[in-house]
């Protein structure tokens, strides 16, 4: 089932999430929600936050990446196959330089911006079976599991910018969170004027 995704300035966004058990009623629900969601907003990540759901979960598939002419063959290769579901991720190892890239979020339609971010991490995290795996990722497979491990710490991409550049945005993101935007898939807005 498509899930409305919720817009900047919900406070779910900017809560840290809670830990999944294993009995979670339904996860696997949510998580098949979560990618066609992910899909009908045309997304490469979603986590369970951005569906109203303060839980640590989101899913990726960076395969959309995969057709960027500047990569290697080796990173298109690694992007093309890279979906996944993370379930209680652990983030301990952020390495390397910081590198710039356009970022955008499926609560934030239409800001796009440049985020620093590193460019090796390590993580730990569980899979649907709540096995528990290990892994080192690089380039963009690393921001885009960065952007998203943000989203279960209640950290938004717009919270790297600059003051100068949050002000200059500040009529766009109210216009988001009042619902006085176009969206081409389903959304709640936290502060939308009832009709």
């Amino acid at each position: 089932m498509i899930l409305p995704i919720v817009a900047y300035g919900t406070p779910v966004l900017k809560k840290k999430a809670a830990e999944i058990p294993p009995d979670y009623p339904n996860l696997s629900t949510l998580i098949e929600n979560l990618w066609e969601t992910m899909y009908a907003a045309s997304g490469v990540g979603l986590a369970a936050p951005q569906v109203g759901e303060s839980l640590r979960l989101f899913v990726v598939d960076a395969s959309p990446f995969a057709e960027d002419e500047s990569l290697s063959e080796e990173e298109a290769t690694q992007l093309r196959s890279f979906k996944k579901v993370f379930i209680n991720p652990l983030l301990f190892s952020q390495e390397g330089e910081s590198w710039p890239f356009n970022e955008g979020c499926l609560s934030i339609p239409d800001v796009r911006e440049d985020v620093l971010r590193q460019e090796h991490i390590t993580l730990e995290y569980q899979d649907e079976s709540f096995t528990k795996h290990k892994l080192t990722l690089t380039g963009l497979a690393a921001r885009v599991v960065q952007h998203e491990y943000d989203h279960i710490e209640g950290v938004l991409f717009t919270d790297y910018l600059s003051p100068l550049k949050k002000r200059l945005l500040k009529n766009r993101l109210n216009a988001i969170s009042k619902g006085t935007i176009a969206v081409e898939y389903p959304m709640k807005f936290p502060n939308a004027k009832k009709r």
